[in-house]
């Protein structure tokens, strides 16, 4: 039985020239800027246009270009790996990478599936937290040209895991190591729980996202078991003058700053290593918390391709296996009332 496995990630620009066209097809998602075109084209050319230079500006830390890419080929070069030792012995499975606006593009992907032919597909999202902005935009797209390329095997889709064992396990165990240090150094650090933000109107919608991230957070404290932890979940890249979901992680450090309170920073919704936590977390954010008086700033590393981590991933892959008919979606659905919930959307099938 061959089993392809499609890894879903936001992608990145890989060089100074592409910036820009990333920052185009970003805008241009009908699920970021909702509107018909040729208005939402010329929005974007507009956004891209202006947004190009500070953009140039961050990358220009990173080398002029994401790392997203290579941190995602690395994960699914792991997870490919764990399939194969936890997969039927006469099973052969590949993972191949989809990124939503930039290369390797959804179209790369289902061109390189077609061509191996398999007789089953797991989509995965590297997204933990479903949102219609990200899970939602990369899954449609992909049926969309699945759909014209004639790939018609069972297919499944794994829409989010915010409390899945392995990606909890692998958040914890960077928090405890990082905690234990700062102790040690006699600092008693607040957690920033920073995720990526998201305008109130998308979860006004119905957007499951804040309250996944809410879930998430909730599952790595009592895994940590941590009374004396204190921590505040906040939401880091506010862009525009649109109100966005908070506290925000500028705040937060502000106010920790003023408390004269050491921090924590663990990236909720972040996999993999990119320009928001390298730049904004590490750069940006830590000249805030300077500036703002907090004595001591860390952050935690994304769970890359931590063992837990990579073991979650493939439990997952298997549960889509044996349910194929849907997967619920890490553990329970989304709670009543929200109408953007994948399983709800698809009348609780929960599948694809």
């Amino acid at each position: 039985m061959r089993t392809a496995v499609v890894v879903f990630n936001l992608g990145g620009p890989d060089a100074p020239e592409a910036i820009r066209p990333f920052l185009f097809n970003l805008f241009s998602d009908r699920a970021i800027i909702n509107l018909p075109q040729p208005l939402r084209w010329l929005l974007a050319h507009l956004i891209s246009g202006r947004r190009a230079g500070p953009a140039k500006a961050i990358y220009a830390h990173l080398g002029g270009r994401s790392p997203i890419l290579e941190g995602t080929k690395a994960q699914a070069q792991a997870l490919e790996a764990q399939l194969g030792r936890t997969l039927p012995e006469n099973d052969e499975v590949r993972v191949f990478v989809a990124m939503r606006y930039w290369r390797p593009r959804a179209s790369e992907a289902v061109a390189q599936v077609a061509r191996w032919a398999p007789q089953r597909i797991v989509l995965l999202p590297l997204y933990p937290q479903y949102s219609t902005t990200t899970s939602a935009s990369s899954l449609a797209e992909w049926r969309q040209l699945a759909g014209r390329a004639g790939l018609e095997m069972p297919t499944t889709a794994v829409c989010c895991y915010p409390r899945q064992p392995g990606f909890i396990a692998a958040l914890a165990g960077g928090v405890r190591q990082a905690l234990e240090d700062m102790r040690g150094q006699g600092q008693e650090p607040r957690l920033l729980l920073s995720a990526h933000g998201l305008p109130r109107k998308v979860i006004e919608r119905g957007d499951p996202y804040q309250w996944q991230v809410e879930e998430t957070a909730a599952a790595l404290l009592a895994a940590l078991g941590d009374e004396d932890a204190q921590s505040v979940i906040c939401y880091q890249s506010r862009v525009g003058r649109l109100e966005w979901i908070g506290p925000a992680t500028e705040d937060e450090i502000r106010r920790a700053g003023g408390e004269g309170r050491a921090l924590l920073v663990v990236p909720l919704s972040f996999v993999s290593e990119h320009s928001e936590t390298l730049v904004e977390l590490d750069i940006e954010y830590a000249e805030l918390a300077a500036k703002a008086g907090v004595p001591a700033y860390r952050r935690v590393a994304t769970v890359a391709t931590d063992a837990a981590f990579i073991g979650g991933l493939a439990d997952l892959v298997g549960t889509a296996l044996e349910a194929p008919a849907g997967l619920c979606r890490g553990g329970a659905p989304c709670q009543a009332g929200l109408a953007g919930c994948a399983e709800q959307q698809a009348g609780g099938s929960g599948g694809a």
